[in-house]
């Protein structure tokens, strides 16, 4: 995987508005204005965050008639997961690690009391 598109798609997560996107359209497709409905900005700008989510590969966009669609691709989020796996193994070994030490400690302090 390129480190241009993976920093494409950390920057299309940084922003809270298209985090929100992404997880409406994890419930089904859904169309520019029914993607708008909870937030108080207009249908362009919600069609600008949508134009970066597709750029990033986090998005589709298909045309119906008059209708624009919007699907989420899970491929790049897969893309996100394997390049953090390695941080969340080492996460993981720190807090085996000091889990196993807090339980010496307890068995050490219920032997001396």
């Amino acid at each position: 995987m390129a480190a241009d598109r993976l920093s494409a798609i950390f920057s299309a997560l940084a922003d809270p508005t298209r985090r929100a996107i992404l997880a409406r359209l994890a419930e089904g497709d859904a169309t520019v204005s029914e993607l708008a409905q909870p937030f108080s900005i207009s249908l362009p700008a919600i069609s600008r965050h949508l134009k970066v989510l597709e750029q990033a590969g986090l998005i589709t966009r298909t045309r119906s008639a008059q209708w624009r669609s919007s699907s989420l691709r899970t491929e790049a989020l897969r893309e996100v997961l394997d390049w953090m796996e390695p941080y969340h193994e080492l996460w993981d070994a720190r807090l085996d690690r000091l889990d196993a030490h807090l339980r010496r400690m307890q068995d050490h302090d219920a032997d001396g009391a």
